[in-house]
């Protein structure tokens, strides 16, 4: 156990953690030193119980958080190291592991990662091998000794590695407009912790209900003893306007917050006052609410944070509930899970939305649900069932062509053409589009997500390109069968980039893909 989570997994402490931004360039720069000599007062601070330090935020390129970590962690804080799949692979994020295993970070946030923005000569290719399920699988095996392959006189075996002593952390948002956005992230904050996610830290967001929606959705399934921890980003004016304008993907600040905050910057001071009231009343709320703690993002000062934490301390017991009242500036025609208590004007937690409530009875296909998705699921289900005849003749087919992993060229020609032409196929050989709704997540996704949506959504759309998320669209179509809950009910799905190029149907005939490699498949297929 790290001293992270005997803090974190304390129900009588209310935590405290300060988000560090690392610079571009190397410690010797200005900005590197100011943030240094901030790191140094965090460091000595008995109010911190620990310092988080980002990974390239916002997909620019900075310097590698263990390198203003190592300071900090040296003079006894803890540190919680952002770990995010947009720059390496997973040969690259397993040696990143590694290292810091080695240096002594214990506590790792595991992230998708925001898609990159800027670089050397223009923006980089993203990575996104694996994703932030994908991450927490392979660190959760580090932690239990990685199993890797030894060949030896006797065949291949495996040797289990060294076992890690990583506290995993993952992130989740709620603060999303539609069900079909919401949903997938609640169903994703549950695999995380599936995965091995110990902590929880939730996205900037300014919705006190759905604050208490995310709380309480944790409790009603089994998820209390997980440590949620709120988010809290001191604002600006000028930064009110550049979230607005949806710089930040996943962050969303409506059109009566942006004017209030515009306000209340044209004061003397810049608003200085009014944003850092603010900043504690949301760490009041989120310890009213019952979150572990609060991370506290957007401040460089020392002064600054020692205000926010003085001013959270002097407020009454009961003053979180005239906050929480105060803080609510959701989106036009919001999504809620729960229904609104009537007092408290946050979730009652123990009623559905009356109008999803109907929904779930009716299961009405929305425009999502189309012809051509009936019709791929169906043939699928006929033809890659195991125990079904088509599926034995296609197994027996593949298996005795001359070459198994592309099997007969007029299947390989029919399959490049329909692929290609229904879904965008780009010929990765692990297909996933029984798990996707029959969404390509290559051609389709721009980050590969494979496990669920990442938080980038705006409204829907996918944060790079103008087209609805592909979860969004899965979770319509399984919603209409009744089985939206079953999304990521599967294995994570990690693909295998050696099967590229080679036949899909053959891989999943032969058992040899992401999909034959589950326990289960394995057994109907035997």
């Amino acid at each position: 156990m790290t001293v992270l989570s005997s803090i974190l997994e304390d129900p009588q402490k209310f935590a405290c953690g300060v988000e560090l931004v690392t610079t571009r360039g190397t410690m010797g720069e200005t900005k590197a030193v100011r943030t240094r000599s901030f790191a140094g007062d965090l460091a000595g601070d008995s109010r911190v119980d620990w310092v988080s330090i980002t990974d390239n935020a916002g997909g620019n390129p900075h310097l590698a958080p263990e390198s203003l970590g190592k300071p900090i962690l040296y003079a006894g804080k803890e540190v919680v190291i952002h770990l995010s799949c947009k720059d390496f692979n997973r040969n690259g994020l397993e040696s990143t592991a590694w290292h810091l295993s080695s240096e002594g970070f214990r506590n790792i946030l595991a992230l998708s990662g925001d898609y990159p923005t800027a670089g050397y000569s223009g923006m980089s290719k993203p990575v996104f091998d694996i994703d932030s399920i994908g991450l927490l699988t392979l660190l959760n095996e580090m932690n239990h000794g990685l199993g890797v392959p030894l060949r030896n006189g006797d065949g291949e075996t495996k040797k289990s590695l060294q076992q890690t002593q990583f506290y995993l952390g993952a992130v989740v948002t709620n603060f999303k407009r539609h069900e079909n956005e919401v949903i997938p992230q609640l169903l994703k904050l549950r695999k995380k912790i599936e995965c091995g996610a110990k902590f929880v830290i939730a996205q900037i967001g300014f919705d006190s209900r759905k604050s208490s929606e995310l709380i309480g959705y944790m409790q009603n399934h089994g998820l209390a003893g997980i440590p949620l921890i709120g988010n809290v980003f001191v604002m600006s004016a000028p930064l009110a306007r550049f979230f607005h304008r949806g710089t930040i993907p996943g962050v969303y600040i409506s059109e009566e917050l942006l004017e209030k905050f515009i306000h209340m910057g044209k004061s003397p001071d810049q608003g200085r006052k009014f944003f850092l009231e603010f900043a504690a009343k949301q760490v009041a709320v989120f310890k009213g609410l019952g979150f572990r703690g609060a991370y506290i993002g957007g401040v460089d000062h020392a002064k600054d944070l020692d205000e926010i934490l003085e001013t959270a301390n002097s407020f009454a017991e009961e003053d979180w509930k005239a906050f929480a009242a105060e803080i609510q500036f959701p989106h036009a025609e919001e999504f809620y899970l729960y229904e609104q208590d009537p007092t408290s004007g946050l979730a009652d937690c123990s009623r559905l939305n009356s109008t999803y409530a109907k929904s779930l009875e009716t299961r009405e296909p929305t425009h999502n649900v189309t012809l051509g998705y009936r019709f791929n699921k169906l043939v699928h289900d006929r033809v890659f069932t195991p125990g079904n005849r088509l599926f034995s003749l296609g197994k027996k087919i593949y298996e005795s062509s001359a070459d198994p992993s592309q099997g007969p060229k007029p299947l390989r020609i029919l399959e490049n053409v329909a692929k290609s032409t229904l879904f965008g196929c780009q010929d990765c050989g692990d297909c996933s589009l029984p798990e996707t709704g029959y969404l390509c997540p290559e051609s389709a996704c721009v980050k590969n997500q494979r496990n669920g949506p990442c938080g980038g959504t705006r409204d829907g759309l996918c944060e790079i390109e103008d087209f609805e998320c592909i979860w969004a669209r899965t979770y319509d179509r399984l919603k209409a069968e009744g089985k939206e809950q079953e999304m990521l009910s599967h294995t994570p799905v990690i693909q295998d980039q050696s099967l590229r190029g080679t036949s899909s149907w053959g891989n999943t005939f032969r058992g040899i893909d992401h999909i034959g490699q589950n326990p289960q498949r394995k057994k109907d297929m035997d």
